[in-house]
């Protein structure tokens, strides 16, 4: 119970990551909450629905969690908003996806950390936890795909590599307010992947397997936790050892 009656805010609660990550707060006491467009009939925790990407919607989901609760110890930025051409090779990328999905994913990380930051400060306590990925730190390994048809998006390596440094000026930033900004960066999570790019990725990764939903879980229940009361600026990477070699 080392999150008892922390109210933390979720983004994307509803996709495969925030599920477990909603499930593991829960199980450690937090008043957990699910800030998503897609919101489940039967869900586990208060759930906002609102579209993030919109200011004026992402505002209004703070302004409710704050009416609910009447304050915010801790905020996952989860959601992984992207345009339906999403994952296409880098020469057919319209520079107009580029940056819808720039604005969409850098752009929501950045303005619900400065909401929620004014909350924190004016409570002198808090942390924030950025999702980025082992292709924020490391150029990916084409070679893993072959033959699938499958890439990495240009703009995902950009905008990964962008939150980590975003999370290290927060925690520069914020650290004279008692707020903690940290960030997590997964390996590559198993999501019923072609069998050629599991095969090859195992190869790879000194643990010989794709990480799953709930390896990552517990990294944002300790960042959350007054266990990593010491610990800013940090990017947490759970990858089975990928970035090591």
């Amino acid at each position: 119970m080392k999150l008892k009656d922390k109210v933390i805010i979720v983004t994307g609660g509803s996709g495969l990551l925030g599920r477990a990550i909603l499930e593991q707060i829960i199980k450690e006491g937090a008043l957990a909450v699910n800030l998503d467009i897609n919101i489940p009939e039967n869900s586990p925790c208060f759930s906002v629905k609102a579209d993030i990407t919109e200011e004026k919607e992402a505002k209004e989901a703070i302004g409710k969690v704050m009416e609910k609760f009447g304050r915010i110890d801790g905020l996952v930025n989860n959601a992984y908003p992207r345009t339906k051409d999403w994952g296409a090779f880098f020469e057919d990328i319209p520079f107009d996806t580029w940056n819808q999905n720039v604005k969409m994913q850098m752009g929501t990380t950045f303005f619900l950390c400065q909401q929620v930051a004014e909350i924190m400060k004016k409570q002198q306590s808090g942390s924030i936890v950025n999702m980025s990925s082992i292709y924020g730190v490391v150029g990916p390994d084409f070679t893993i795909y072959g033959s699938t048809g499958m890439t990495v998006a240009a703009a995902y390596s950009a905008i990964k590599g962008g939150t980590v440094n975003f999370t290290r000026y927060l925690s520069a930033y914020l650290g004279p307010h008692k707020i903690r900004v940290n960030c997590i960066s997964p390996g590559g999570i198993f999501d019923n992947q072609k069998e050629e790019f599991v095969r090859n990725y195992e190869a790879k990764v000194p643990l010989r397997r794709m990480g799953l939903p709930a390896d990552i879980a517990p990294g944002v229940a300790f960042l959350l936790s007054e266990d990593s009361a010491y610990i800013t600026g940090h990017n947490l990477i759970i990858d089975g050892g990928w970035t090591a070699i």
